[in-house]
């Protein structure tokens, strides 16, 4: 299967709930006028878009409308595909540039963390890099164990200590590691942490203060990783992380099994945080580096 079709396979179930409306509406109307506009927000923000940005997008169509004289309500959907993605272009590239760089993986229990770290390790491997991982989530042996067998899977190094370790300790290892092995890049795993729990966010900062002495011009990114089926509970989700650690991307987890792939449009819009990679599938290259144009091309394509 192609890239585009993953992808395309991926989002099939927001492309027949949410798209599928949308398309069904507009075959409804004989021609553009504001109810049309009016049902089209109401289907947007059903399909946790969220309400500012579905308003926006449909002030973008109207532009639109306006700027090329279009009267046909089924040339709305190319419209709304352009706005999409234009709408989601911007930041989607790694910034991993020097050597070694640093990804700080984090995010709650439960939405893919740790096999997501995995599977960018192998795509990472996959383009020649070498590629070190850093089990700093020491508060679940489970996730130790879980990531020591991912680093055998790609055949990566992987820097662990004892569960109940400082995390922050494991990340000094890794970077001095890193190195003395010629790492191009470190990848962090971290606990599944509650933006609530303080001592967690702490720890957090430890990690960053760590990363920022022993390697002060490393390119960083500090990736977020969320689980798609949350739907409008990962805009919550950004917006305390991102006060709480500056993060720089999204990983979008598990789109294929939800109609919420809209989701991508409330953060990238409403709190201008990029998504970096998004997760279509359980194998172990369905996770794909974010490109708007192919996204909205395949969430809008019913072919």
């Amino acid at each position: 299967m192609g890239l585009f079709s993953k992808i395309k396979e991926g989002l099939k179930k927001t492309r027949d709930s949410v798209i599928g409306q949308i398309d069904s509406m507009l075959k409804s109307f004989t021609k553009i006028d504001n109810e049309l506009f009016e049902e089209l927000e109401e289907l947007l923000v059903m399909g946790d878009v969220g309400v500012e940005t579905s308003e926006e997008i449909c002030e973008k169509v109207k532009e639109r409308v306006k700027q090329t004289g279009t009267t046909d309500p089924a040339e709305i959907r190319v419209l709304l595909q352009e706005v999409v993605a234009e709408m989601l272009t911007g930041g989607q590239e790694l910034n991993l540039n020097t050597k070694p760089s640093v990804i700080l993986v984090i995010g709650v229990n439960g939405v893919g963390k740790t096999t997501t770290i995995g599977k960018m390790a192998n795509r990472f491997k996959n383009e020649g890099k070498n590629v070190l991982l850093a089990a700093a989530d020491t508060f679940r042996a489970a996730a130790i164990d879980q990531l020591q067998i991912w680093a055998d899977r790609s055949g990566c190094d992987i820097i662990k200590q004892n569960e109940g370790s400082d995390p922050a300790a494991v990340v000094y290892d890794s970077i001095s590691a890193a190195k003395a092995r010629g790492a191009d890049v470190i990848i962090a795993d971290t606990a599944g942490r509650l933006h609530n729990k303080k001592h967690l966010m702490d720890e957090l900062a430890k990690i960053n203060r760590i990363i920022d002495r022993e390697l002060p011009d490393a390119d960083k990114e500090i990736l977020l990783v969320l689980d798609a089926t949350t739907g409008q509970n990962a805009v919550s989700q950004v917006e305390h992380f991102k006060q709480a650690t500056g993060i720089t991307g999204i990983v979008l987890t598990k789109l294929d099994g939800t109609a919420k792939g809209g989701i991508i449009l409330a953060i990238k819009n409403t709190l201008d945080v990029p998504v970096k990679f998004i997760g279509v599938g359980e194998q172990i290259d369905d996770l794909q580096p974010f490109d708007p144009e192919e996204f909205s091309k395949a969430l809008f394509d019913f072919s």
